[in-house]
């Protein structure tokens, strides 16, 4: 088996030159070539980082029998289309969050990636963090005991992208993005908690989207012609009699809330930092963790460790068979089904069943 992944990164925007910058660091990682339509910018990062071919069509790129996996680093409505090609063509694909702007779409990527026999890939950074490795072990070994309820709550005060002043209009308009703050940022929290319970089938849900803040700048409000949810929540009724509570909020008159919690009959926990709450003796009981010296220890005496440091250095370590790769594809369409049941119940205005998400109308209540 070859030591090298040759890569072909699609898309060269901000999230593709985050991609670059991090393959670079990956002796393994090879960039071969890149691919946007804007060729002016494609030429200019291609200079700017060493990498020897340029296209404009992804297609192009595909063709090329050396390059045996593709990055999409597109806008969410072109993640499905972008990605059953590259699939197709007899590449591995990586994938930006989320999945898809729908679980419809989402899941044709995954079919697709059975149907190929091909490895699928999709960036959920938030399953790397040292305090999720280190609650997944504790969940493992049974330190929670029967978990039975799940809360994932993310406030920003004002930090809608483009008219907050940060990205493009490119993702508040449903054109591009297909969706605001759930696509944008609760799917990372989402998928934690979805990969920490184990992934459990999806019931109900419950939910709300909401655009109502008013403190807005005319000339970015017209400019991006805004029109995406700032803040989305719901009640997830999960298999295995789990609940779960999720809130996620772009912008909202409150102080800032981000953590994810999980409880269980012999324990709770919270993640960020990571504690633990129990009763001990008739005492009641708050633990905190040495996580940064389990992990600094961990990292000195299992060398796989350093495979799961975050989404691409486990990508590449995966296709070189060295670890095996984690199913974040699944936990991603998961989580399509969760924000898809979102937006759906909040169109609808009453709780949605498994079954109605399965069957509505792709991109309902937005489209």
């Amino acid at each position: 088996m070859s030591d090298k992944i040759r890569l072909g990164i699609i898309g060269v925007g901000q999230i593709g030159k985050h991609h670059i910058k991090r393959y670079q660091s990956i002796p393994e990682a090879e960039i071969v070539a890149v691919a946007d339509v804007r060729e002016d910018e494609a030429q200019r990062v291609a200079q700017e980082f060493g990498i020897p071919y340029v296209y404009t069509d992804y297609r192009d790129l595909l063709d090329r029998e050396d390059i045996t996996s593709v990055d999409v680093c597109l806008h969410n409505r072109l993640h499905r289309p972008v990605t059953v090609d590259a699939l197709q063509a007899g590449k591995n694909v990586y994938c930006e969050k989320p999945m898809s702007w729908t679980y419809q779409e989402a899941k044709v990527m995954r079919d697709t990636a059975r149907a190929t026999g091909r490895m699928l890939h999709i960036q959920l950074s938030t399953l790397y963090a040292p305090t999720t490795r280190a609650a997944k072990r504790l969940i493992d070994e049974g330190h929670l005991g029967e978990l039975y309820y799940a809360k994932a709550s993310h406030y920003r005060r004002r930090g809608r992208p483009f008219v907050d002043g940060y990205g493009t209009q490119a993702f508040v308009n449903t054109s591009t993005s297909g969706g605001g703050a759930l696509l944008d940022m609760a799917v990372y929290h989402i998928s934690r908690i979805l990969y920490l319970l184990g992934n459990p089938e999806v019931l109900t849900v419950s939910g709300s989207t909401y655009q109502k803040l008013d403190n807005m700048y005319p000339d970015r409000r017209e400019i991006s012609k805004y029109n995406v949810e700032e803040l989305g929540m719901a009640v997830i009724r999960l298999a295995g009699g789990v609940t779960f509570f999720m809130e996620e909020a772009w912008a909202i008159h409150s102080e800032r809330l981000e953590n994810d919690y999980l409880y269980g009959s012999k324990g709770g926990l919270r993640l960020d930092p990571l504690y633990y709450y129990t009763t001990l003796g008739d005492v009641e009981m708050d633990g905190s963790f040495d996580v940064e010296g389990t992990d600094w220890r961990w990292h000195q005496c299992d060398p796989t460790t350093a495979y799961y440091d975050d989404s691409q250095a486990h990508w590449i370590a995966a296709q070189l068979g060295r670890v095996p790769l984690l199913d974040t594809a699944g936990i991603a369409l998961n989580t399509a089904f969760i924000t898809e049941g979102i937006y759906i119940s909040g169109h609808l205005g009453h709780e949605v069943s498994a079954q109605d998400i399965e069957q509505a109308a792709p991109g309902l209540g937005r489209v």
